[in-house]
């Protein structure tokens, strides 16, 4: 979650931003970027699922430690930690992209 999300979020906004789109690429990037953060979150649901279901068979209660939306919840923080990351990087992009319009005694 911590390296591959925001990678690949990058590499998916940054043709749009070269393209002037930024806004545009900022959501391509942030789908991508929630996109995978939901389907870790559904991956631990499933396992915390299981998990809970195999000691019920086996006759006594079981919780996970820490509680699944703990667990949940560190997810979707990186993940909203990331998309501001971009946000952040989009803006330094079309600040570059502005200032090149502009003659060098003028910025």
């Amino acid at each position: 979650m911590l390296t591959v999300p925001p990678a690949i979020g990058l590499l998916v906004a940054y043709p749009f931003w070269r393209q002037n789109e930024m806004i545009f690429g900022n959501l391509v990037g942030t789908a991508v970027i929630f996109a995978v953060a939901f389907v870790l979150i559904a991956r631990e649901y499933v396992e915390l699922d299981r998990m809970v279901q195999a000691c019920l068979n086996a006759g006594y209660t079981c919780w996970p430690e820490p509680s699944a939306f703990t667990r949940y919840a560190i997810y979707a923080c990186i993940g909203l930690v990331e998309v501001f990351a971009l946000f952040i990087l989009s803006l330094s992009v079309e600040r570059k992209r502005r200032d090149r319009l502009y003659s060098p005694q003028w910025r």
